[in-house]
């Protein structure tokens, strides 16, 4: 029995010391871990915007009163209005008669008579506003905030002979932008 007591003692003191030991390193061990180091990943995304070209257009009446057989001269105003800095072409069409061109404009009265006039780019009436982009159209670009106005020069020719009455016509300015 005496060895057995023995065995038991000496095994209990095995568990004991190695308990304590496995609880002295545990502790050890945690004590001496050094903390993680905190990794960091960074990526990056591109933020994009479109900021579209809007642009408005307003036209004034050309009232040439009442045409005696003599040269009449009048002008008007177009008002354009873009946002940002856009650039901008305004064109004006033949109008609304029959056989009318950019450069032979008429309009029309009693019973289908016409009376011809013309629009100009220019107060001394030489270079004729069309609607071709880069040919015969005015140009130009805004702040967005304040509109730029166009001045049209329209002229009707002396010594056209025609039908008494009242006579109109039909413009379409367009803006390009």
């Amino acid at each position: 029995m005496k060895l057995n007591s023995i065995r038991r003692n000496v095994g209990a003191k095995f568990w004991i010391k190695s308990g304590v030991a496995a609880a002295v390193l545990s502790m050890v061990g945690i004590a001496s871990t050094p903390a993680f180091a905190t990794t960091s990943v960074t990526t990056t995304f591109q933020v994009t915007a479109t900021v579209a070209s809007v642009c408005t257009i307003s036209a004034n009446a050309l009232p040439f009163g009442t045409y005696t057989g003599s040269a009449s001269s009048l002008n008007t105003t177009i008002s354009v209005t873009c946002n940002q800095t856009t650039p901008f072409n305004v064109g004006l069409n033949a109008g609304a008669a029959t056989g009318a061109t950019v450069t032979a404009r008429k309009m029309t009265g009693p019973g289908g008579a016409t009376l011809n006039y013309a629009l100009y780019q220019n107060s001394s009436l030489t270079t004729n506003w069309g609607n071709t982009v880069g040919t015969d159209t005015v140009s130009g670009s805004t702040t967005g905030t304040t509109a730029d106005l166009l001045t049209v020069y329209g002229s009707i020719p002396a010594g056209q002979s025609v039908t008494p009455g009242a006579y109109a016509d039909t413009i379409t300015a367009t803006v390009t932008y």
